[in-house]
């Protein structure tokens, strides 16, 4: 037996429901693992700030959805909170210079910082948005020049090493955000 949709009613997936589903199951990659290596080990208290995390970054893509239609927009919105997400998960878990006990690694928070006033300043607009994210950029690249410089980062290659990764890595997804939100703003998003 056929049924018609209700009028006014969209056929079409809750991309809300997906998107949310999905960031939990997020937290199933650590404990599964714990299964079966003894290389992860999570606690109680990891799996709490991972569901902060993880709750904080699906809450501003959410936000970041309602903001614009455009595509581009959504996208730098996702790139820009992927930066945020990885540079506190890594620094988290392993820090970029020498491990993650270093102070230095501190100095990534003030990155994500810049990023989130200038988005505030910019009023979440696209052509306010772009600036804020090559201002993250330009604080990501101080950082890696200053850490080494300042003898917190590992000696020889190794520091030369981090310091690239933290520019190429995470300075990379702030330049990739502010190109999308370049592309957005000449949209008129």
């Amino acid at each position: 037996m056929e049924t018609e949709f209700e009028p006014g009613l969209k056929n079409r997936i809750n991309w809300r429901i997906i998107l949310w589903t999905a960031a939990a199951s997020l937290l199933l990659v650590p404990l599964v693992a714990m299964q079966f290596t003894p290389e992860v080990v999570w606690t109680g208290g990891d799996f709490v700030f991972a569901a902060g995390m993880i709750a904080i970054a699906g809450t501003l893509f959410e936000l970041g959805l309602r903001a614009s239609g455009s595509l581009a927009y959504r996208a730098g919105v996702g790139v820009a909170i992927a930066a945020g997400f990885l540079t506190i998960w890594i620094n988290g878990a392993v820090g970029v210079f020498a491990d993650e006990d270093n102070p230095a690694n501190l100095l990534f928070l003030g990155v994500i910082l810049v990023a989130l006033v200038g988005a505030v300043l910019a009023s979440f607009r696209a052509g306010g948005m772009a600036p804020a994210m090559l201002a993250a950029l330009a604080a990501q690249v101080a950082v890696a020049i200053a850490v080494p410089l300042a003898g917190y980062a590992s000696p020889g290659v190794e520091g030369v090493y981090e310091a690239m990764l933290a520019v190429g890595l995470f300075g990379g997804l702030w330049l990739v955000a502010a190109l999308l939100f370049f592309r957005a703003r000449g949209l008129g998003a």
